[in-house]
């Protein structure tokens, strides 16, 4: 199954929710954009990862937890976290 917009925002909801110990609908969607990210890391990889330089299309995915706001980006294969704890962590992905 290859995600779509709607259903990585969810993934990436219940991500969140689960890392910050928190009910699901504590989680607030600010914004979902269709973007275009530089790599099939989608410009962010994790520990030691190499990725295809070719552009990737998908969606910025930005949520707000305990009043804190966090990233995912998401394209049909993959959803990752960027920037959390310092590391960017990859979250789910289609083989």
């Amino acid at each position: 199954m290859n995600f779509n917009k709607s259903s990585a925002t969810e993934k990436a909801k219940s991500d969140l929710a689960q890392r910050a110990g928190i009910a699901e609908s504590d989680v607030e969607t600010i914004s979902v954009e269709d973007t275009d990210f530089p790599d099939m890391s989608l410009g962010a990889p994790a520990e030691d990862e190499m990725a295809a330089q070719m552009i990737s299309t998908g969606w910025r995915i930005k949520l707000r937890a305990d009043e804190k706001d966090y990233e995912y980006r998401a394209d049909k294969y993959q959803i990752r976290l960027c920037d959390y704890d310092g590391a960017n962590h990859i979250i789910a992905e289609n083989n």
